[in-house]
């Protein structure tokens, strides 16, 4: 089993042409459904609100396939983003945080042991960043990745990063992770004015035993151990890039997890790359 860590939220969507429209959200819930969507049996550990938007939010997590067993439910309201899409179909967020669901996963609704059946962790984006749930998922990480996977997406949001703390915090995780998959925004953010190539191998020399950089239009990049290769996009027409990122990586630990590959000591041949 993969337990995903972190927030499930309301997307409001404000596109270019004055129009909005609220959508079921959060880089870890994105990532937990796509995964039990593929077949991986998975969990889904986060703080989720009792109103009528973290029902919603429970309900599709339930109906494809990702249990709520390591969930937990409360009275405050659910966290809303608010996301501004452009006319190339990109996203800039903004968050109404204070006093709701999401960030209010403290260390005593974090499972004492998880079963010996959970192969992996995936955590990132807002888990990050939000307190109290990002000093629990980052305590949590550093009690169980021995032994197990972590995959780590940063999944940087700009507008809330408060402090150095958050930077400290990132690499304390970077230092426990088995995989790291970000976007090239991402690790250019990390490590200003190196290539991603660059930061890819940084990563490595961090902890990683895995990077995975995605390009846009211009595909992925993967690193491990002295491997480094570019795989192409196939080309598509843009409609929306809001959970791009969740869903690749998503099929990515679905494939290791398919190839028996999920393993603390990380292994794969050039072929696999």
């Amino acid at each position: 089993m993969i337990v995903v860590c972190g927030e499930a939220l309301i997307d409001v969507i404000r596109n270019g042409d004055g129009t909005q429209r609220a959508t079921p959200g959060g880089g870890p819930f994105n990532t937990a459904r796509a995964l039990a969507r593929l077949g991986v049996p998975t969990a889904f550990l986060g703080h989720l609100s009792d109103d009528d938007f973290g029902r919603e939010l429970a309900q599709l997590l339930v109906s494809d396939g990702a249990s709520l067993e390591l969930a937990t439910i409360g009275h405050e309201k659910t966290t809303i983003a608010v996301a501004e899409v452009d006319s190339e179909g990109l996203a800039e967020y903004q968050f109404l945080v204070e006093g709701t669901s999401a960030p209010h996963l403290t260390p005593d609704m974090v499972p004492a042991r998880l079963s010996p059946d959970v192969t992996a962790l995936h955590l990132g984006t807002l888990g990050m960043v939000l307190e109290p749930m990002a000093s629990t998922l980052t305590d949590f990480v550093h009690r169980e990745h021995d032994g197990r996977v972590v995959m780590l997406d940063p999944n940087i949001r700009l507008g809330l990063i408060p402090d150095d703390e958050y930077r400290a915090r990132l690499q304390a995780v970077i230092a426990q992770s088995t995989i790291v998959k970000g976007s090239e925004a991402d690790l250019a953010w990390l490590y200003p004015n190196e290539r991603y190539q660059s930061a890819a191998e940084q990563l490595l020399h961090a902890g990683a035993r895995l990077v995975v950089v995605t390009l846009g239009a211009r595909g992925a990049f993967g690193a491990h151990r002295d491997l480094g290769i570019n795989v192409d996009a196939t080309p598509v027409e843009l409609v929306d890039t809001i959970g791009a990122g969740d869903a690749f990586g998503a099929a990515l630990l679905a494939w290791l997890n398919t190839h028996d590959a999920l393993k603390a000591d990380l292994h794969l041949e050039q072929a696999d790359l």
